[in-house]
């Protein structure tokens, strides 16, 4: 009779640690479904509303914490439930803790627990919990822990860090081979080929991928669409990649999902403060009176190619020969192959929330076209009156329109300042440091 007692009640704790498991699960299903039911224009209420559910769902947890608190079940329950949160909590780390001492096979317990010390900002910590995590068994949730965990822990040099970048990208993928319809996945992979993209000379490819990955986490998954952080990140890389319409939309995405995050509607406005200023200084030519103009521009002859009209120029592209000197107006869209654009410089910008070293240069014909100059150092820069060549220039036509303003402009593209000519000389090597953009990770 004991017996049959006994088993009455581990089944009946059963019974309830389940309906307690589905209760936490319905938890997590409010917050990241949330968009579901609610219009964005409620965003600014989510993580009040969050906070009362989970109040909620702890409340009904503490309910049965008398007879069930020894049970590692129970406590990886409560612990989750806390984990809902994005700040870290001692309680639920203590939970978890306890959790997984008395279960050391529970799986949830150490991905949940990894995420209270990413929380508290102890990334061996969390790096350890995932590890050891997937020791027991893959899956997707430690690996892509593991794999936002490795790009932000500190590495001893750059090659420790660039090794920790290809593998975080790497623990991403399989993290989406065991789920391709898990947008959290494919969000998570598109941030680790943002972060190779930077680390590995900025392969236009890697961009590709990244774009790719965070297009299919919200094709396969409509909560992914509404993390405010996929709309950031995509934003920034828009961004370098001077797809300014679409950064400006990201950032205003992502300022609409989370109104309470500062970020995007800075980054937001710093970009239509730039768009503007470039636009303004193009069309007045740098604000240069017209005497002080004519008076640089008369010393603009094709003496100050440099090396430029040397028959043994090698260009960006690998090929070699002299190149033959073109007017602003007569560039075309895309890659101008065999020609050099030459200017007096005019006007540049400050670089308070931009990516590249941005300045106007007007040609013979007083022509006037902005040039965006990526991986410079803070020393590096021109002066109003330097002239500069421009081998093979990559031109763009920017036509934006976003909230009631628009822009048009055609801008060059120079990914180096070593591949300029300045005065007439090449720039030193010192000149050029690799651009790295922030963004913010996804924490589950």
């Amino acid at each position: 009779m004991a017996e049959e007692e006994k088993s009455a009640e581990l089944a009946k704790d059963d019974n309830e640690l389940q309906m307690l498991k589905d209760l936490v699960d319905d938890l997590y299903s409010y917050r990241d479904h949330y968009f579901d039911t609610h219009s964005v224009e409620e965003a600014g209420r989510k993580q009040q509303d969050v906070t009362q559910e989970l109040a909620k769902t702890l409340k009904r947890l503490e309910e049965k914490e008398e007879s069930l608190k020894h049970k590692a079940e129970f406590l990886l329950q409560k612990g989750r439930c806390l984990n809902v949160a994005p700040e870290f909590s001692a309680v639920a780390e203590e939970c978890l803790s306890r959790a997984v001492k008395l279960e050391p096979g529970l799986l949830e317990g150490w991905n949940a627990l990894g995420e209270q010390y990413w929380k508290k900002g102890d990334l061996t910590g969390a790096k350890n919990c995932f590890t050891g995590a997937l020791q027991q068994s893959k899956n997707k949730v430690s690996l892509r822990n593991l794999s936002m965990v490795l790009r932000q822990l500190p590495a001893a040099d750059s090659d420790a860090h660039n090794k920790q970048v290809l593998k975080s990208v790497d623990m991403a993928r399989q993290a989406v081979q065991l789920d391709v319809a898990d947008g959290t996945s494919w969000y998570i992979l598109g941030n680790a080929n943002v972060s190779l993209f930077f680390t590995y000379g900025q392969n236009p490819q890697l961009s590709q991928q990244a774009l790719s990955a965070y297009a299919q986490s919200e094709r396969v998954d409509r909560a992914a669409a509404c993390y405010p952080e996929l709309h950031f990140n995509r934003a920034t890389l828009f961004q370098y990649e001077e797809m300014f319409g679409s950064a400006l939309e990201g950032y205003s995405r992502a300022a609409a999902l989370d109104p309470s995050w500062e970020d995007p509607p800075q980054r937001e406005k710093q970009l239509l403060e730039y768009l503007g200023k470039v636009s303004e200084l193009v069309e007045n030519k740098g604000k240069v009176k017209a005497r002080r103009l004519r008076t640089m521009l008369s010393n603009l002859n094709t003496s100050a190619l440099g090396p430029c009209s040397s028959p043994q120029f090698r260009s960006p592209t690998g090929r070699v020969g002299s190149l033959e000197l073109l007017a602003l107006s007569s560039l075309t869209h895309g890659h101008n192959s065999g020609v050099a654009a030459m200017g007096k410089v005019v006007f540049s910008l400050a670089s308070e929330g931009r990516m590249a070293f941005t300045f106007g240069m007007v040609d013979s014909e007083e022509t006037c076209m902005v040039v965006m100059v990526y991986n410079t150092a803070d020393s590096w820069g021109v002066l109003i009156g330097d002239t500069v060549v421009i081998p093979e220039p990559q031109v763009k036509r920017h036509s934006i329109t976003h909230k009631d303003t628009s822009f048009d402009f055609k801008s060059i593209r120079v990914d180096s300042p070593l591949l300029l000519i300045v005065n007439g000389k090449k720039q030193n090597v010192q000149s050029q440091i690799a651009t790295s953009v922030s963004y913010k990770p996804q924490s589950e």
